[in-house]
């Protein structure tokens, strides 16, 4: 009877204990989640081809023979508007065989980087990407507190100059890239996969524009944003594109599949996003 009694409080108590980790899991599910996430993150990050920076790149290219990647003089922002960029066609396909894989050492900043979503850093898409590719030509690194600074400053001017600073179409943001910064040589070219493994290849980080919604980032709040722009920065062997996603805090090397990133790649047309152009915005220092 004894013995009777000694198994029936151990199978209670296994039953509790299992009520107990069910109800735990429910409730703590978007934390256990969470925590996969960044596991499974870490574990894709590891396996990534090692950053190269600008310096490497220098080094490379002057043992190879290949032209190397210089830093921009940067003028002061007083540079007149640049006439309308036009449309390039796609790199030719005719050149050497590109490297396996490539990733730039390009610096993140999320757009919003104390985590304040409220206005301008919801509409700041298209000033931490065309920051991050200022950062990476000047040898930069991001804080918080200057990230903030740059994307205010940048938006300030926007507005000063242009009178507006959402929703930048792909010319609207070279313009303010070339006025802010005086870069010279910034254009808007068709945005095919081989297209942008070429850029990089070269050292050119590039930004593309994007219909948000279409990227299904799972970080994104809600759908997602209408038009976005992030940077890309480095592919994969296995057919993804590294990027640097300023929409969430979790957006360094962020890994998209190359046919999910260029069919979501479209210009701002308007507010019909879906429909835009499939372009590009190249930085040549």
């Amino acid at each position: 009877m004894k013995n009777q009694r000694t198994r029936k409080k151990v199978i209670v108590d296994v039953f509790l204990l299992l009520i107990i980790l069910l109800a735990g899991g429910y409730v703590f599910r978007s934390q256990i989640r969470g925590f996969w996430e960044r596991v499974d993150r870490k574990f894709e990050q590891s396996q990534l081809p090692a950053a190269t920076t600008r310096q490497e790149l220098a080094v490379n290219a002057s043992t190879s023979g290949a032209p190397t990647v210089n830093a921009p003089t940067v003028n002061a922002p007083t540079v007149n508007a640049p006439t309308d960029t036009e449309t390039e066609p796609a790199l030719s396909q005719d050149s050497a065989p590109l490297p396996a894989e490539m990733n730039l050492k390009v610096p993140f900043t999320s757009q919003a980087p104390h985590a304040n979503w409220d206005l301008p850093y919801q509409e700041a898409c298209e000033e931490a990407a065309a920051l991050m590719i200022h950062y990476f030509f000047t040898d930069q690194t991001f804080t918080s507190d200057s990230a903030d600074e740059e994307i205010n400053s940048l938006v300030d001017f926007q507005n000063e100059k242009y009178g507006f600073y959402k929703d930048t179409t792909a010319e609207e943001t070279v313009r303010f890239i070339k006025d802010r910064w005086g870069y010279e040589n910034v254009v808007v070219e068709a945005a095919t996969v081989d297209a942008i493994k070429k850029s990089i290849a070269d050292g050119v980080p590039v930004i593309l524009p994007a219909a948000g919604r279409q990227l299904h980032n799972p970080y994104f709040s809600g759908e997602g944003p209408l038009y976005h722009m992030l940077v890309v920065k480095g592919y994969t062997k296995d057919g993804q594109f590294i990027t640097n996603d300023p929409g969430t805090k979790r957006g360094e090397d962020f890994l998209y599949d190359e046919d999910v990133l260029l069919n979501a790649v479209h210009d701002w047309n308007g507010g019909n996003v879906g429909e835009g152009a499939k372009v590009m915005i190249v930085v040549q220092p």
